[in-house]
């Protein structure tokens, strides 16, 4: 892998850029702080925006390091982020990254999720050159894998109490996309 970082980028709808100081108080008001948000999450809802302040100052921190990426998710009408999207876990014996992401209530079933892993997935594949894009979720939470089949991954099979979120122990439903299969598309 050639790790870039955490770059800006750009979709039809949004801006991907990292996480600033001012993005406090809108990520707590947009997603932290949601209940619904965190339900198949790993992280608790934050009850408190110096629990998003610490969270946000440690991203921000850790951009320093080309192996981190964190984007913030901004519709550029609103202009102000609305969720994350990141890669949780990397491999670098097998060239494979594993995303992650939530965005808020607000703006659930509106197309910003697919478009911002959409938008990352050229990126890991044409500059990062990972060679497998992952992603899992819970089975009960059956919209994150209809933004991972709209976006090319492969629903692969469902590992059984495999994962954990707020929810305790839980199935993942794995999803995944190779360089090979990318490429071959575009």
């Amino acid at each position: 892998m050639e790790h870039k970082g955490t770059i800006f980028l750009e979709t039809e709808r949004l801006i991907l850029r990292q996480f600033i100081m001012e993005d406090i108080e809108p990520a707590f008001r947009n997603w932290t702080s949601n209940n619904r948000v965190t339900e198949f999450l790993r992280w608790p809802t934050h009850e408190d925006i110096s629990i998003t302040e610490a969270v946000l100052k440690d991203w921000i921190e850790n951009y320093k390091d080309k192996s981190f990426y964190q984007w913030a998710i901004v519709p550029k009408e609103l202009k102000e982020p609305i969720g994350t999207i990141s890669i949780v876990d990397i491999d670098e014996r097998t060239d494979k990254v594993h995303i992650g992401y939530c965005i808020g209530s607000d703006w659930w079933n509106k197309g910003y999720t697919s478009e911002a892993l959409s938008g990352i997935i050229p990126f890991l594949f044409e500059e990062v050159e990972v060679q497998r894009v992952e992603s899992q979720h819970d089975p009960n939470n059956s919209n994150s894998g209809k933004v991972m089949k709209k976006c090319g991954l492969v629903y692969e099979g469902t590992l059984r109490k495999a994962d954990w979120s707020n929810k305790g122990i839980v199935d993942a439903c794995m999803y995944g996309v190779l360089a090979e299969d990318y490429f071959k598309t575009v």
